[in-house]
Formats: structure tokens, sequence, C-alpha cells
């Protein structure tokens, strides 16, 4: 984690986890993923002011391979363990009210340590079925 509540969590060079603590903060507008992602995560910081020209986002056909998924921690304490995609464990990070992880790679599971109520964004849509994820056990 840098100093600033960032960190990026990776292994053997694949980046597995973006985490955005509750105290990071920045004068600019940043973009965490790497373009190629088929979810883009970033932080955008205005001031007073500022204005975003109107716009709307045009039909564009793209071919998702590979859900990303960021869940915002709107309440509580989460334990997140993450693992490669051989289901082999990396690494547990705590998140708490406030934060931010996105997803890249790899798997995942997650602890409840207190009640917690999380925001979760990714790629639909979602088939609720089997066929859209693998569950293993550790």
């Amino acid at each position: 984690m840098d100093d600033n509540g960032l960190e990026k969590i990776e292994h053997n060079g694949k980046l597995v986890a973006i985490i955005i603590k509750k105290e990071f903060s920045s004068d600019d507008v940043i973009f965490f993923s790497p373009p190629d992602f088929s979810q883009q995560l970033g932080y955008i910081s205005y001031k007073k002011d500022h204005n975003i020209k109107s716009h709307f986002h045009l039909e564009v056909k793209r071919k998702i391979t590979l859900t990303q998924e960021a869940l915002f921690v709107r309440k509580g304490r989460i334990q997140v363990d993450l693992y490669t995609e051989d289901k082999e464990f990396i690494t547990s990070r705590e998140l708490k009210t406030g934060d931010l992880i996105f997803l890249c790679s790899g798997g995942h599971g997650f602890k409840m340590l207190e009640d917690s109520e999380m925001i979760e964004v990714k790629q639909g849509p979602y088939s609720g079925k089997q066929s859209d994820k693998e569950t293993f056990e550790v």
C-alpha cells in the first residue's frame, strides 16, 4: 500500500486486484486499470464549477472474455482472499467502510468480519447460473 491509500496486487506479473482505501485522494484524473481491460477503474477529481460536456456513449460491440468486478464497502469490515487461476492462495487484505477493491483476475473469496454492506459493479448480464463462475474449496 502506498502512502496515498492505493495498492496494486500482482502475482507472477499479472494484476490480480487494485485496492483504493477510503483515504485515497488525488487532484488528477487517474485510470488505474490498463486500457485493454474489459472493465475500467478511474478516479476523478474536479474543482468547483468544472463542467463535463453533456454526452452519451455510442454502441460499440466488445468481446468480454473475463468478468471483472469492483466492490465498494458501504459499511463493515471484510476480509478478501485472493487466489491464482489454479486456486492457489496469494494473499488476504482487510477492507473497511469506504474502501474499494477492483478484482482483475484470479479467484477471490470473502469473510465478513462485521455486518457488512457492499455495492458490486461488473459486466452483465449475470445469468445467476453456475456457468458464470466456478466455486472451489480451500
